[in-house]
């Protein structure tokens, strides 16, 4: 007996406008990251994915990749997210679509930005193209989670990230002032730099700054340094620390008021209440900020945690043990775990 399962056909060009899409991860914010695939008569003659934000989107540079351009009036076109429909840094890809007489459009799924949200399916369905919608959804819409979370929850995605000692501590009690304490390997500290590079700002607690000294950047990686968030609540972190060298545009969250912005060095002023994550993250939903990395330390982290602002955590567990030191947050959702060398690297997502 043989068993095979039945795939459609739109699925398959669907899946590889998300692998395409893929490719802009980190460098298209505030865009979403798209994937675009023209086909004609079974056979692809055209892919694009939007690269950065400014320039062109997916459709439009799958529609330019196809060499014979009379091919599209009788062609299909694939794209992982709803065409847009409004003029932004770049024309409406509505009608390009329309220009070329593309006569089908197969989306994945619709875009939640307000300036969308339908009108670019009813544009193209207005001007005689037949549409077809919702193909992996829900694999288009985890491409997005970022876009999406800004659009349907107005705040960033909010990723938590630590590392803690075999017997579970994310520091020593005390240790040499800003020389930090390696819990993970290189390779995992690696990874870390990639997932900077992937997010578009990171977060850190006044504590970890002082006894770090951190720079928050990807010098282990290639790509774009994140925004730096920075907690401050009485202004302990003085100018000669990194993350006022204003090399990479920095927020301080602070309490002090009348402090004076620079390029790159922005000040916000609000109370440090029980309401702070709430506080935190209408700030940077103002700024445009869809993602987050809170990297520490243990007391940023726990606030996220107790008040359920968390998407998902990534847990380095050493291979040292401390014996003593500050004790790790808890978390009790775990995904999925992976192993780094000597290191493991668990995932925890949170659906709440």
């Amino acid at each position: 007996m043989s068993y095979f399962c039945v795939v459609k056909i739109e699925e398959i060009y669907i899946k590889r406008c998300i692998e395409l899409a893929k490719n802009g991860l980190g460098s298209t914010y505030p865009n979403p990251m798209v994937g675009s695939v023209i086909v004609h008569d079974g056979k692809i003659i055209g892919e694009g994915w939007h690269r950065k934000s400014g320039e062109p989107h997916a459709e439009v540079n799958a529609i330019n990749s196809v060499k014979n351009k009379s091919l599209l009036a009788k062609a299909t076109i694939y794209v992982s997210l709803e065409p847009c429909s409004h003029f932004g840094k770049t024309p409406p890809c509505c009608d390009l679509i329309i220009q070329h007489k593309i006569p089908n459009v197969v989306i994945g799924t619709v875009d939640p930005n307000s300036k969308v949200a339908g009108t670019g399916i009813k544009r193209l369905i207005e001007n005689g193209c037949q549409i077809t919608v919702g193909i992996l959804e829900d694999e288009c819409n985890e491409l997005n989670k970022r876009f999406f979370t800004f659009h349907n929850k107005k705040r960033p995605y909010i990723i938590l990230k630590w590392a803690e000692s075999k017997d579970g501590f994310i520091a020593p009690l005390t240790k040499e002032k800003q020389e930090p304490v390696w819990i993970s390997n290189p390779y995992s500290r690696q990874l870390s730099h990639k997932w900077r590079s992937e997010e578009q700002a990171i977060l850190v607690g006044t504590q970890t700054v002082l006894d770090d000294n951190p720079k928050l950047d990807v010098r282990d990686w290639t790509g774009n340094n994140p925004i730096r968030i920075v907690l401050d609540r009485t202004g302990k972190i003085t100018s000669d620390y990194f993350l006022k060298d204003g090399k990479t545009k920095t927020i301080v969250i602070t309490e002090r008021e009348n402090l004076t912005s620079v390029e790159n060095l922005i000040y916000e002023s609000v109370i440090f209440d029980k309401q702070l994550t709430q506080k935190i993250i209408g700030i940077l939903y103002r700024y445009g900020i869809q993602s987050v990395i809170v990297e520490g330390g243990k007391q940023t982290l726990e606030t996220f945690i107790a008040d359920n602002l968390w998407d998902e955590a990534r847990i380095f567990k050493g291979n040292i043990s401390l014996n003593e030191g500050i004790k790790a947050p808890l978390l009790n959702k775990i995904s999925k775990v992976t192993d780094i060398k000597d290191d493991q690297l668990k995932l925890f997502l949170n659906h709440d």
